[in-house]
């Protein structure tokens, strides 16, 4: 009987039931059809439900394969609910680390392991069954019984793109900089029209302070750009402790900055708060097993007085910073209206350099280096020169900032090797005596790895013999690591016959201990320890200190900038090798240098007691037949 009751009761579910039923067996067929109906009724609700809501709905079982998507989960996914469901989760919701790219962790398997709700990883990328990317975020949790028994996972996720939190941080990353969290122009031009107006209403004063970085870039350059990130950091917290909440600062790209004070009353407050960021950012900054030292150039403008709308007044403190800067180190400047000439003088010389390079309007200049215990020439240094069309003859210290500043230093530097090492073999063909002529390069021009492969070429253009060339290096540019990808070129031109030689050394704080790292054949000492040696018992001893240290190592040492012959007889009692400076000469010209290199030599006198008829072996020019 209990089996026929089954058969009719199933009979009745697919319309084939008995008409003789009694009433107690149709009683249970219309409960059981109510329920049926309800169920049918309620999972219609959910699917609608789930269907309409915005985020996207993935359940799984225990196996951790598909049961569920709804309609947003198709589409973000790319796949439909016939073909996923039944699949391992990982081949339809497919996820990785959107920095590594390494799958990420599956939600719904931590889900039902650890019995809650988990969220999905930061940055959190899902890959579509395209192969397209979206990012993705929220979370999965357990699905459980009535009895509390875990039957599988739910995820719910969603476009991280439009979600609240992605764009309070898009707005954030886009009013700020990156590596410091500082404000960015954008921002600080928003800050910056707000105070004007404040300022024009309650008429009171604005000032933009403009700072540079003036030794970042050599550091940057040699050390690597993560040291150079670190330093930018550390220069961004001084610099925030030197001005109030109320106030801006931005950091404007690179390793310029910009102050904005909101509300001053005097130029004396701008002035007041340079010369805080100049003591703040002058201490030592310790990074990894570095020392390093920087300074600064500050241009400021204020409003009213230097312009009345945002864009004037930075540009105007822009200029002033150059201005500073050309004043040499942790000085500042107020705008002035004149400046607005020079900048414009600025864009012309920048037009009249590309057309000088076009046009091979460059010249060269040759200052003499002299043998000190002999009096014979040994060397010259080869000094770049520009008669501009407009403006006549200009000092290099005017038009190479600009041309390092619009990227025109390598394309004159390449220029000044070949024509050093043209006129050098013209005047050898010609049988000229001639003499090594040294080059100055930049840090830029060190960084270029074809810089070898391109002096290489030059001298078997110009037939040129390798040990006629010197390149000389600021000690500045070499605050080097021993690794350092300069480095690695130096000793690469060393190995083709180039001798290397080191300027303005001991202007620098690592010199003696990174000097091992460079294959160097002359040391040149800065003219600030000659200049006033006789005077200054520190400097005269360093001095000393600085041309034993040399020859120690074998080098040649060169005193550049000496004047008097108090200087040059001081030197000789010390024993330095060589001198460079006006009581030699002037920086002479390619005609006036190849009178030197003839037959009758000269010879400058250096004591009373006579000299030697002929230079040392040390220094001996090589003849035009060697």
């Amino acid at each position: 009987m209990e089996f026929e009751k089954h058969i009719t009761i199933a009979n009745s579910l697919t319309g084939d039931a008995h008409h003789s039923q009694n009433p107690i067996e149709q009683d249970a067929d219309t409960r059981l059809r109510h329920a049926e109906a309800a169920l049918q009724d309620a999972t219609e609700w959910a699917q609608a439900t789930l269907n309409s809501i915005g985020d996207a709905v993935i359940t799984t079982d225990l196996a951790c394969r598909v049961t569920y998507l709804n309609r947003v989960a198709e589409k973000l996914t790319g796949w439909v609910s016939l073909d996923a469901i039944g699949k391992p989760l990982p081949q339809v919701l497919t996820l990785v680390d959107g920095h590594t790219f390494l799958t990420a962790t599956n939600p719904a398997q931590r889900a039902m392991e650890e019995n809650r709700t988990v969220g999905l990883a930061m940055d959190c990328v899902l890959i579509r069954k395209d192969g397209s990317q979206l990012k993705v975020e929220d979370s999965a949790a357990p699905i459980c019984n009535a009895e509390g028994c875990i039957k599988g996972a739910v995820i719910v996720f969603h476009d991280a793109c439009h979600s609240p939190t992605q764009s309070s941080k898009l707005a954030y990353q886009a009013q700020h900089d990156a590596l410091t969290g500082l404000p960015n122009r954008v921002l600080l031009a928003e800050r910056l029209s707000r105070a004007i107006g404040l300022a024009k209403r309650h008429q009171h004063k604005v000032a933009l302070i403009y700072l540079d970085l003036d030794a970042f870039k050599p550091i940057n350059d040699s050390l690597g750009h993560a040291i150079g990130d670190a330093l930018l950091k550390l220069v961004s917290d001084r610099l925030s402790d030197c001005v109030r909440d109320t106030d801006t600062i931005c950091r404007h790209g690179g390793d310029e900055f910009v102050v904005l004070l909101s509300e001053i009353e005097q130029p004396q407050d701008a002035a007041r708060i340079a010369q805080k960021i100049f003591s703040a950012l002058a201490a030592p900054y310790r990074i990894d097993k570095h020392e390093l030292s920087i300074t600064t150039s500050i241009g400021i403008s204020l409003y009213p007085d230097h312009g009345s709308d945002a864009r004037s007044l930075l540009d105007n403190a822009d200029m002033a910073m150059y201005h500073a800067k050309e004043s040499g180190s942790n000085h500042f400047q107020l705008f002035r209206a004149d400046m607005n000439a020079l900048r414009e003088q600025r864009g012309q010389i920048e037009f009249q350099l590309h057309r000088a390079l076009k046009e091979n309007a460059l010249f060269l200049d040759f200052q003499p280096r002299v043998d000190i215990a002999t009096g014979y020439l040994c060397s010259a240094e080869a000094l770049v020169r520009w008669r501009n069309p407009a403006l006549g003859l200009m000092q290099p210290s005017v038009f190479l900032p600009v041309a390092e500043a619009r990227g025109l230093i390598g394309p004159i530097g390449h220029w000044v090797l070949h024509e050093a090492c043209r006129q050098l073999q013209k005047w050898r063909e010609q049988g000229a005596e001639i003499v090594p002529i040294a080059v100055n390069m930049s840090a830029m021009e060190l960084r270029d790895k074809s810089l070898p492969a391109r002096i290489a070429g030059i001298l078997s253009e110009t037939g040129l013999a390798a040990q006629f060339l010197e390149l000389e290096v600021n000690e500045l540019s070499l605050m080097y690591h021993p690794n350092d990808a300069s480095i690695a070129t130096l000793i690469e031109l060393k190995q083709l016959g180039i001798r290397i030689a080191i300027d303005d050394f001991g202007a620098g704080s690592d010199s003696l201990k990174r000097l091992k790292c460079i294959p160097n054949d002359t040391l040149i000492i800065a003219p600030c320890f000659i200049h006033d040696m006789l005077e200054n018992l520190e400097n005269a001893s360093f001095t000393k200190a600085l041309i034993n240290f040399g020859q120690n190592l074998t080098m040649r040492v060169i005193a550049k900038g000496v004047e008097t012959q108090a200087q040059l007889d001081h030197l000789k009692l010390q024993g330095c090798d060589g001198a460079q400076g006006f009581l030699f000469g002037k920086p002479l010209s390619a005609t006036d240098f190849r009178a030197l290199l003839g037959p009758e030599r000269p010879q400058w006198p250096l004591n009373n007691q006579g000299l030697q008829s002929e230079p040392p072996n040390k220094y001996q020019r090589i003849r035009p037949d060697s």
